[in-house]
């Protein structure tokens, strides 16, 4: 019965894309993964991961693996500076294809809460019209900024608003890329200020 199960489950598609970050590759497969959320793991977040993400955990656990972003259909591996893609490409994706193919879990049930309240309580403290402000510049970051950095395999969290200067957090494909000050400057930033007035600057924490 179970080899019967097993053989009902569709087959794992995978392909990869490069990103304008030469050391992420997304993994993009035919399963939603973790839909319409994210969920970030860098090095220093092993324990995290260990935690929440079953999956991230195991990648971890993979050669040359040094950040993991799960989103929607998609996987944004960051690989360590002293290994190349060519060494340790078709490892990392035939694991994750296999991984997917067993059913694994990805995320575990609760993380989405975790990470929700950690935003609430980073948002607790602002007040009146700044809070006014911070609300605006969340919804133009989620509606604007998100589905396009996310073709690359990568996203941009609000993390901080004061006295004209927006913080935000480099994720995925995003974190270290050399394309990303650009496009932060060139184009969030512009944005940003056209949209909310009270918005003089925004500069990047890599996530």
């Amino acid at each position: 019965m179970e080899n019967t199960v097993e053989n009902k489950r569709p087959p794992v598609m995978l392909y990869t894309e490069q990103t304008p970050n030469p050391e992420t590759l997304k993994f993009v497969t035919n399963q939603m993964l973790y839909p319409k959320r994210t969920a970030d793991f860098k090095d220093e977040d092993r324990e995290l991961a260990e935690e929440w993400s079953p999956l991230a955990a195991a990648l971890f656990a993979q050669t040359g693996v040094n950040g993991v972003y799960i989103c929607n259909n998609f996987v944004t591996i960051t690989k360590g500076h002293n290994f190349e893609w060519a060494d340790i490409m078709l490892e990392v994706k035939s694991f994750i294809k296999n991984y997917l193919q067993e059913g694994k879990e990805v995320i575990k049930d609760g993380f989405e809460e975790v990470q929700a309240a950690q935003k609430a309580e980073e948002l607790e403290h602002y007040e009146g019209e700044e809070a006014e402000i911070v609300v605006k510049i969340k919804n133009i970051l989620e509606t604007y900024v998100r589905p396009a950095v996310e073709m690359d395999g990568g996203n941009i969290e609000f993390k901080a608003y004061k006295e004209g200067v927006v913080s935000v957090v480099m994720q995925g494909a995003c974190s270290g890329c050399p394309s990303s000050s650009v496009t932060l400057k060139t184009g969030i930033e512009g944005m940003l200020k056209r949209m909310v007035p009270q918005v003089t600057e925004v500069n990047a924490i890599m996530g």
